[in-house]
């Protein structure tokens, strides 16, 4: 709401919880400001997690970031700053009030009953006495002396709730989805390597396409259905870096995950939506450049005010910009591409961004130009969620929308035609968000799912896999696409 274009946190809470939030506030409406913790209280809103726990539904997210960093954490916190991911971080004067992100997924509500928790951050759930695992000369974060990680073991001994704490690929290998209601795995100490450079062996990380299946093999179980978020989260911070080798790499890395939950999923039964909540300041230049030229090298042409190269994948700012350009024709993995400002990380970009949708209501509920904060909305309307349970009750209901044949690939020129029926019985969501590259280049970088048990009646879909676009924050768009639907 603060702020001409977005960051993470604020544009989460629109896409995650459906307000306008304010810059680096997370689970807040825009009456937080932010690092107050006194006015937190009163502005804490809930999101499509808490929405589906409602509904009986199981819950999960997965990222690549920390499971605390600025996205994940809309989905179960309300902070004033999105930087309180442990009790460190939180000022002296707060902590006895405002718990810190980390102690709010174990102990708060919705955090505590999510299912499914994947991804990077070991160093915000240890106390400082306690070095890593896999980089010993880091110790972690927490000053309150407690362990999460074993804390959360703990609850779920006491709940009689077969759970499993994994750290790396061959412990989360050895998880039988159905032996287990929830799973944490943290395997990293910070945010989890760039696909490009994880290490695939049993010591090293899943992908981001491994963690996701095993996640909805988890969730699938619950008759009820479920939401499951999955983030690639990494496609942002190689756009800070103005390494674009990374962020087309790391959205490969995300779609690959894609067509692994489409195999997965009955897509008569579920809606999947891919989506940005921000962009970056990527374009794609060139002069007359012929096809075939390598996307990651250099244009063709050299630049007639001073005679230079430049990239033909350029970002408007950030560290690219160097005197004089270096430019090699056929960049690697590690190359930066050229910038117009100098910074040390690059920036946001506040253009719209796409929002692609497959499933039951798809074309409905998905079209034409849409506020970032009407998705939570309309996600929650064709699964029944929040305000929008009463719509699908035991007694059956009213026509709401059509389904038909629908390809095997996310396409928003997808439609559905056969004519479904409001569910009787409430539907199943889950959830997958993710960061992905520049939104012009229109690849997604996060969805989420909603689908149903075949057992029960007919539904529009009982499972959520919701994709998000992560580089994107977008703080306003040009207009709302007005749908007969009751938002509050």
């Amino acid at each position: 709401m603060d702020a001409q274009v977005g960051e993470s946190s604020a544009c989460a809470t629109a896409l995650l919880c459906g307000v306008k939030a304010n810059y680096e506030t997370v689970g807040l409406d825009s009456s937080a400001r932010f690092e107050n913790c006194s006015l937190s209280f009163e502005a804490r809103v809930p999101s499509l997690i808490s929405w589906a726990q409602g509904q009986g539904k199981s819950t999960g997210l997965v990222t690549t970031t920390r499971v605390t960093h600025a996205t994940p954490a809309a989905l179960y916190a309300h902070a004033a700053s999105r930087y309180w991911e442990d009790d460190g971080k939180v000022p002296s004067t707060a902590r006895t009030s405002c718990k810190d992100i980390a102690r709010q997924l174990l102990e708060d509500e919705p955090g505590r009953n999510i299912n499914v928790i994947l991804g990077g951050g070991r160093r915000h759930f240890v106390p400082k006495i306690t070095l890593d695992p896999e980089e010993p000369d880091k110790e972690g974060r927490r000053l309150d002396g407690r362990n999460l990680i074993e804390e959360w073991s703990r609850n779920h001994r006491m709940r009689k709730a077969a759970a499993r704490y994994v750290a790396n690929k061959e412990q989360f290998e050895s998880v039988d989805p159905q032996k287990v209601d929830y799973l944490l795995g943290l395997f990293a100490y910070s945010h989890m390597d760039f696909d490009v450079d994880r290490n695939t062996n049993g010591t090293g990380d899943p992908s981001l396409a491994e963690m996701t299946v095993k996640a909805l093999r988890i969730l699938a179980k619950n008759p009820e259905g479920y939401f499951l978020f999955v983030e690639g989260g990494r496609i942002d911070h190689a756009h800070h870096y103005n390494n674009a080798y990374r962020a087309l790499d790391e959205t490969l890395a995300l779609e690959e995950a894609v067509r692994a939950v489409v195999k997965e999923v009955d897509l008569t039964e579920t809606l999947i939506v891919v989506t940005a909540d921000h962009s970056h300041v990527l374009t794609l230049g060139g002069l007359a450049t012929h096809r075939g030229n390598p996307i990651l090298g250099s244009d063709s042409k050299v630049s007639d005010v001073d005679g230079q190269p430049y990239t033909t994948l350029l970002y408007s700012n950030g560290p690219g910009y160097t005197k004089p350009r270096n430019i090699l024709r056929d960049a690697g993995k590690d190359s930066i591409q050229t910038a117009g400002v100098p910074q040390a990380w690059a920036t946001h970009g506040g253009e719209d961004v796409p929002v692609f949708a497959i499933g039951p209501l798809a074309r409905i509920l998905f079209s034409g130009s849409v506020d970032q904060s009407y998705i939570p909305h309309a996600i929650s309307y064709a699964s029944c969620l929040g305000n929008q349970a009463s719509r699908c009750s035991r007694d059956g209901g009213s026509s709401i929308g059509s389904i038909g044949s629908i390809g095997s690939g996310i396409d928003s020129n997808d439609t559905m035609s056969a004519p479904i029926s409001c569910p009787s019985a409430e539907p199943n969501s889950a959830a997958i968000s993710s960061d992905v590259m520049n939104d012009q280049a229109r690849n997604p970088s996060t969805k989420s799912v909603a689908s149903r048990p075949p057992s029960k009646p007919r539904q529009p879909f009982d499972d959520l896999l919701f994709a998000l676009l992560l580089p994107c924050a977008v703080a306003t768009l040009q207009r709302v696409f007005h749908l007969p639907l009751s938002i509050d």
